[in-house]
């Protein structure tokens, strides 16, 4: 495929085809973004701001009661992220994928139009763009369409999606920079409850480069702070054991925290 490439995640238990030249390449945030999906989960899962499809992907995968739906804007990635269903290669999950062409902050009957129907997910996973609108920008259009935000209430608006598109005792799942924190909780407001934080940082004695965020719809449980998750195990680039096994497919990172929910 002239213009792409097809690579390998979860040691070849999947294969995604990606833009080989421009736009964003699938990584360690949508590996670590599909581990926060429990092990036992059943049902429908919805990727929102999908890319190529690896988060959803990687969660099912490891899932094999768990369908998934790939929600992303950009034309290039969906076809993709449908290029990639078309894999021999991910014949197993093909029958549990479909992708979805949508803007995922659209709202009310625009968003179900877009085949968002109210209530219609156990778990929704987002990787939405996380740079400031205001940060320097590649001059990669694709590149800067996935990081960089459009609005100031990204999160709310994405949230706001997420909460309508969630059964009740649905969990929402975010990867995102710690500087978000206070926008992602506030976008999550009353809508979710059990918030649950896990840093991800490079090494011992590092600042965080990721939060991990989950959250239960219609819980009332408290928000709590996770232990961190090490990328790297020692002084060289080795990744740790439990790092390892989050990205490849063999872990789940689960929740501590009970659902209480409201009802």
């Amino acid at each position: 495929m002239p213009g792409y490439t097809v690579d390998a995640f979860h040691n070849g238990g999947f294969f995604l085809v990606q833009p080989s030249e421009s736009g964003h390449r699938a990584g360690m945030d949508a590996m670590l973004l599909a581990a926060t999906v429990p092990d036992g989960a059943t049902g429908v899962l919805a990727d929102l701001g999908a890319g190529a499809g690896a988060a959803g992907l990687a969660a099912i995968n490891r899932l094999p009661n768990l369908s998934a739906v790939l929600v992303e804007r950009a034309p290039v990635m969906v076809d993709c992220a449908r290029r990639s269903l078309g894999l021999s290669e991910n014949a197993h999950l093909t029958a549990r994928a479909s992708v979805i062409r949508a803007d995922v902050s659209l709202n009310g009957n625009q968003r179900r139009d877009a085949g968002l129907a109210d209530y219609s997910f156990d778990h929704v996973i987002l990787n939405p763009p996380f740079n400031s609108g205001s940060d320097r920008k590649t001059p990669d259009a694709l590149k800067a369409e996935a990081h960089a935000m459009e609005t100031d209430d990204l999160f709310e608006r994405w949230l706001r999606t997420a909460a309508a598109i969630l059964k009740p005792g649905g969990q929402v799942s975010i990867i995102a920079r710690p500087e978000s924190m206070a926008e992602i909780a506030t976008a999550l407001g009353k809508r979710f409850g059990g918030i649950e934080i896990t840093p991800v940082i490079p090494r011992s004695g590092c600042d965080a480069i990721r939060i991990l965020v989950t959250a239960i719809k219609g819980s009332r449980a408290r928000m709590s702070l996770r232990d961190r998750i090490l990328v790297h195990q020692g002084p060289g680039h080795e990744l740790s054991e439990r790092m390892n096994d989050l990205t490849n497919g063999r872990a789940a990172w689960p929740r501590r925290t009970k659902n209480r929910s409201s009802k």
